[in-house]
């Protein structure tokens, strides 16, 4: 089996194949050999397990799945690279690439014929360009995944894993708490990948909840509401869902005071069970 954690295995296998990176796929390659094991350790690949990857590379991180997980499924867009796996993951039985886009995938359709009953977990190392993007789509689909674990821009995982209520929470923040419960796992320099990135990343864990955090009685109406309010987070939460949502001022600000907040409020102060509060009390005075 070949070290694709070795510059030079990668240089030649790329180079045989006419392979060159895209930045417009935002493609780092990870060349430092501790991390990839490790994403696959905490990220719960093991016996019994599937594990779906999002984006393969030049499968460094699929090989570390394979070794451990009875099955990997790997969905990557870059046509080019599918040659190029062919010959890194020869030595893995247990290994399926799937050339599509993740964003428009049939994700329940891939994981019921592939992993059937199979528990399984996500893993991935994603391109900054899509990263909430594709973390809401594996949320919001409710495609049955134990956990998800991805390497992001280190910003971003300060935001994902922020405590609602908090000044690094956002509208992600909030979107991700209340589909899961995230964990920073550790940093990743931008030296561990090829080319290398501007900025440091760090790995992060989402564990999928079974039920929300908060009861609320309507879904839609609270993912507009948080998106309305973090929209222009340092105006108070009356300002932004007034504008954000195209609702009288004094609608919104009997909803606010229903809810037993302050008008002067920012939504950037607001604990989960505070959103959802005033969700309800939005819904009680919009429907």
């Amino acid at each position: 089996m070949k070290n694709l954690s070795d510059i030079s295995v990668i240089k030649d296998v790329m180079t045989r194949h006419g392979f060159t990176f895209s930045k417009a796929l935002g493609q780092n390659f990870i060349v430092n050999p501790s991390v990839c094991p490790r994403i696959a350790e905490e990220g719960g690949a093991r016996e019994g397990y599937g594990a779906l990857e999002i984006g393969a590379g030049v499968g460094v991180l699929t090989a570390e799945l394979a070794k451990r997980a009875d099955k990997v499924v790997c969905i990557e867009l870059d046509t080019r690279l599918l040659p190029v796996l062919d010959e890194t993951l020869s030595d893995f039985d247990n290994v399926t690439i799937i050339n599509e886009d993740v964003l428009k995938a049939d994700l329940h359709k891939i994981i019921s014929e592939q992993f059937g009953d199979m528990p399984f977990v996500v893993c991935a190392n994603l391109p900054y360009y899509i990263t909430s993007p594709v973390i809401m789509k594996l949320l919001e689909s409710g495609i049955g995944a134990e956990s998800i674990t991805v390497m992001v821009q280190k910003e971003a995982a300060q935001r994902l894993c922020a405590k609602v209520g908090s000044r690094d929470a956002g509208a992600v923040t909030v979107a991700v708490n209340f589909y899961a419960e995230s964990q920073k796992l550790f940093d990743v320099s931008r030296g561990s990948f090829m080319p290398s990135p501007n900025v440091d990343s760090a790995v992060i864990r989402l564990d999928l909840r079974e039920n929300p955090p908060v009861e609320i009685k309507d879904r839609k109406l609270f993912f507009s509401m948080i998106k309305a309010a973090f929209a222009q987070r340092r105006k108070t939460a009356s300002n932004s869902l007034s504008a954000g949502m195209s609702l009288p001022k004094e609608t919104v600000n009997a909803a606010i005071e229903n809810a037993g907040l302050q008008t002067t409020v920012r939504p950037e102060s607001l604990t989960m069970e505070q959103l959802g509060r005033l969700c309800d009390s939005l819904y009680n005075e919009i429907m």
